[in-house]
Formats: structure tokens, sequence, C-alpha cells
């Protein structure tokens, strides 16, 4: 199957270095937290998934109502990205996802965000290995 689309980049000095797209588009530094004992005053891997699962996510409850012709008149998601230690001694992500939908009443907007769950490539990768919390609010 040929990919849609592949999106490359590259990190030196892992969460402490300088990650970059190879269309040169995103170039960001990192730094580890300060709530972790790093210091801080740059980016994270965390927020950088957090934003990319919520634009991603945002995009499947729109394309959702599209294919439902549903009357959805507006979206926006906030997404927390939680790391919690493992019982391995590593670490393992927590994800929630909070929709905010205008167009729909409360029963519609659950629906939605349950169907953008099951259609989500970063829902679908992360499915069975990563908690997600999902919600949604009818506005």
């Amino acid at each position: 199957m040929s990919a849609l689309y592949t999106a490359q980049a590259h990190v030196s000095g892992g969460r402490n270095g300088h990650g970059e797209t190879s269309d040169g588009l995103l170039k960001v530094d990192l730094a580890m937290p300060k709530e972790l004992g790093g210091k801080g005053g740059a980016t994270n891997p965390e927020q950088l998934f957090a934003v990319g699962y919520a634009a991603c996510f945002e995009s499947a409850v729109r394309f959702v109502a599209r294919q439902q012709k549903l009357p959805l008149q507006d979206a926006s998601v906030t997404s927390t990205v939680s790391l919690y230690p493992n019982d391995q001694g590593g670490f393992r992500l927590g994800v929630s996802l909070a929709a905010e939908i205008k167009g729909l009443d409360q029963a519609g907007a659950e629906a939605l965000v349950s169907e953008a769950h099951k259609i989500c490539p970063y829902s679908n990768a992360v499915r069975g290995n990563i908690d997600v919390a999902l919600s949604a609010k009818a506005a």
C-alpha cells in the first residue's frame, strides 16, 4: 500500500537537543521539563505529541461530521499528555482528549467523538498501548 504522506524529522541531543523536519518547516529546541529535573525553557516530546494528537483528532472529528452530514459548526480539542512510570522501570503515556463540539447536542457530540476515535491515525496508533480518555462537550 502506498503512503498518502510521509513526514521525516531528525533529532540530535534527545530531550535536551534540537529537532528539525526534513522540509525545514519545523525547527525546535528541546529541553527536559523542570518537573522532571530539567532546566525547562523549551518544548518537549510530550508537548509535541499533545499538539499533534489534538490536531489530528480534531481533523478526524471534522471528517466524520462531513461523512455523516452532521450540522457541525465548529470543533476544538484539548489534548493532555501525561508521563507515568511503568512496572518495568520505564515509562508510559496517558492521554486525555477533550473535544468541544458546536452545532450538536450532547449525545450527538459524544457519538461524533467516539466515531472520530475509531478513524484517527493517532488513536489507531496508540490503541492498546496508551490509555486514552475521551470527553465531549456540546457548546
